[in-house]
């Protein structure tokens, strides 16, 4: 554009002369092309980018006749008349041309104007409106660098060739997210589309070995959304560009919309994205897919276990696939000073979890649409965030160079949740010494049992000592017994002890009928002072479950207590309290079912709300902490009122993780 206002000597005219509905064309005394205005694009069909520094005689259907008016204008120093000169799509363009021969002060020559506007060659044809025209068939035009392709061949061919200059309806077809200054510098393959590659390539390995300036023209393959488009291809003319090459491309594509509606739409669509709160980075990973294609075409079906062989693919593919955009939230979530710290190659996003990347190509290689990771995330200032990450894999027909992932900062929710998991841990355990504290005449009786064993024990092995012959046979009976009722005594001991010590959870893989088993030994004596009569009904082969038995411990114990107290405190005359546990479709079944007066309708659907009590001392925590703790185990229990009379209480728990 600068040459042109040059040439034209009015350096504030230059937006006007772009958006002329005629069609400017300025050269040089010699006929060479210096400026080409958006109208010309649309009459002849040829960008601006490809035909400055060529000469215009090339574009003439007649070169006898177009030299003979170009001689009438070097001798009239005007010329006025019709020429028809072939246009990028093949065919022959009419039209009316006025062209004016401007000299410098000395009287050189300087430069030739020429104004154009479409004319009808024959009846068949009919006139161009040049701005419809260049809604719909201004060509796609690249200028690449050919140097580093001379042995090249195929898609490495593609990678060799590097863009030097690209017009805006690329960038609107083939860029993508990408603008023009992004696209600048990179190779052909990083916005070619893949289905096409192979045509591409062969038709500029045919063109470089043609003469200068000597177009080559292809129509490409009936696949993708250039189906049927004309690709024109010719090595510049202009003098020391000799390794530069012009692609173009010309015809309709899949997106029928006008360029203006594509751009407002595409504008529309990045304010969205930019303003978006959700961090999100748009992914090339097309290279790294090809590489996973090969894999398969070669027979890898275990892509996790190849991954893990050759570690050197995963630390490559996070070298060649690159961020090609990112919103403003992902700025903020990496600390970034602006978007372009952010557009380089992906590997700053798996330096906390380096893993993550041998999953994410996994999924890829299986064909997911989707896949989901917490994990950790390093910012650029040296924060350390979790994350759940998301990508997002194209599908044909999208663009097969758009990945999406977003990463949702989630480091803010996860501290409360620990520190929600710490309160109910508080809760449980106060929960638990509540508990122990109502059964403790049951748990002093049960101490005592073996203390009175040992005692009496002691007594009567001290007399067989005692006597003038010893007798020491049953002296070491009896030791044993003591033994054994020392142990016992530890043993209940330690199973209080568990109960109202302050730890961590510690999920292991846990025997059900031994758990439940011991957790009724806390509370048999309890039972038993009542009256009542517990009957279990606990099978043999159960599956295993993984859990923490101390928590699961506390469910069996409040729901048996709350049974006790339900019987006791209403008077009922059958007192029984029946301890299920059964194999269920996806786990474990563990019932609870007592002889008491069940629980009102009106509360059936409150019994787990916390702080929901119908005693008059109770605080009403236990069967929310019972709920909570199932809930942590993944299970459920529930409330209802058995068919027979009395409360019954259900828990579900899932079967044993296949990695515990």
């Amino acid at each position: 554009m600068t040459v042109l206002f040059r040439a034209l000597g009015q350096d504030d005219c230059g937006d006007l002369v772009d958006l002329a509905a005629e069609a400017v064309v300025v050269t040089d005394p010699a006929g060479v092309i210096r400026y080409w205005n958006p109208a010309a694009e649309a009459l002849y069909g040829w960008p601006a980018m490809a035909m400055v520094g060529l000469p215009l005689r090339e574009m003439a259907d007649d070169p006898v006749r177009d030299a003979e008016q170009w001689a009438l204008l070097v001798q009239e120093g005007a010329w006025a008349g019709e020429v028809a000169r072939r246009s990028a799509a093949g065919r022959i363009v009419g039209a009316r041309v006025r062209r004016t021969l401007r000299r410098h002060p000395d009287g050189s020559l300087r430069d030739v104007v020429e104004y154009g506007q479409p004319v009808r060659l024959s009846a068949h044809e009919t006139a161009l409106d040049p701005i419809a025209d260049l809604r719909r068939t201004t060509a796609a035009c690249w200028e690449l660098d050919t140097l580093a392709s001379t042995q090249a061949q195929g898609l490495t061919l593609l990678d060799a060739c590097r863009i030097i200059d690209a017009n805006a309806r690329t960038v609107r077809l083939f860029g993508g997210m990408a603008d023009r200054d992004q696209m600048i510098g990179r190779p052909l393959t990083d916005y070619w589309p893949a289905e096409s590659r192979d045509d591409i390539a062969r038709l500029i390995a045919e063109v470089r070995l043609r003469p200068i300036g000597s177009p080559l023209v292809r129509t490409l393959g009936p696949y993708g959304r250039l189906a049927g488009a004309t690709a024109t291809a010719w090595r510049s003319v202009e003098p020391g560009r000799s390794n530069s090459l012009f692609l173009m491309i010309n015809g309709a594509v899949s997106d029928d919309r006008t360029a203006w509606e594509l751009q407002a739409s595409e504008d529309r669509y990045r304010k969205l994205i930019h303003f978006t709160p959700v961090p999100l980075l748009y992914v090339d990973a097309r290279h790294s897919g090809e590489a996973l294609e090969r894999l398969r075409a070669q027979g890898v079906t275990d892509i996790a276990a190849y991954l893990d062989d050759h570690p050197e693919l995963v630390e490559h593919a996070k070298d060649i696939v690159l961020v090609t955009e990112v919103n403003e939230a992902a700025v903020r979530l990496f600390g970034a000073s602006s978007a372009a710290e952010l557009v380089q190659s992906v590997r700053y996003l798996f330096s906390a979890t380096p893993k993550m990347a041998n999953r994410v190509m996994r999924a890829h290689f299986e064909g997911r649409r989707n896949y989901f990771e917490q994990a950790k995330l390093r910012t650029f200032d040296g924060r350390l965030r979790d994350v759940v990450l998301s990508v997002t894999y194209p599908a044909p027909p999208e663009y097969l160079d758009t990945t999406f992932i977003t990463l949702e900062d989630v480091t803010e929710r996860l501290r409360t949740e620990a520190e929600l998991r710490r309160l109910q841990a508080n809760f449980a355990h106060a929960a638990r010494l509540s508990t122990l504290g109502e059964l403790a005449a049951s748990i002093a009786h049960e101490v005592n049992q073996p203390l009175s064993a040992i005692m009496t024990n002691a007594d009567t092995s001290l007399r067989w000592l005692g006597q003038q012959e010893p007798n020491l046979e049953k002296a070491r009976l009896l030791t044993e017994r003591i033994a054994a009722s020392a142990g016992r005594a530890s043993q209940i001991i330690e199973r209080i002890r568990g109960m109202a010590m302050k730890r961590e959870p510690q999920r292991t893989r846990l025997d059900v009928r031994a758990t439940i088993e011991e957790a009724v030994m806390i509370v048999r004596h309890e039972i038993e002072a009542k009256g009542i009569t517990l009957m279990m009904a606990l099978q043999h082969d159960l599956p295993a479950i993984h859990g923490d038995r101390i928590q699961l411990q506390q469910v069996v114990v409040n729901l048996l207590v709350n049974s006790v107290q339900a019987i006791d405190l209403y008077g009922s005359e059958r007192r029984e309290i029946h301890l299920s546990a059964s194999p269920a479709p996806t786990g474990v079944a563990i019932a609870i079912h007592d002889s008491g007066p069940g629980i009102a309708a009106e509360h059936l659907a409150s019994v787990f709300d916390g702080f929901f009590t119908t005693k008059d001392s109770g605080i009403g925590i236990g069967l929310a902490i019972c709920q909570s703790i199932i809930t942590e185990h993944a299970g459920t229990i529930s409330a209802a009122n058995h068919a027979a009379g009395g409360a019954m209480f259900t828990i579900l728990l899932p079967l044993d993780h296949p990695s515990a």
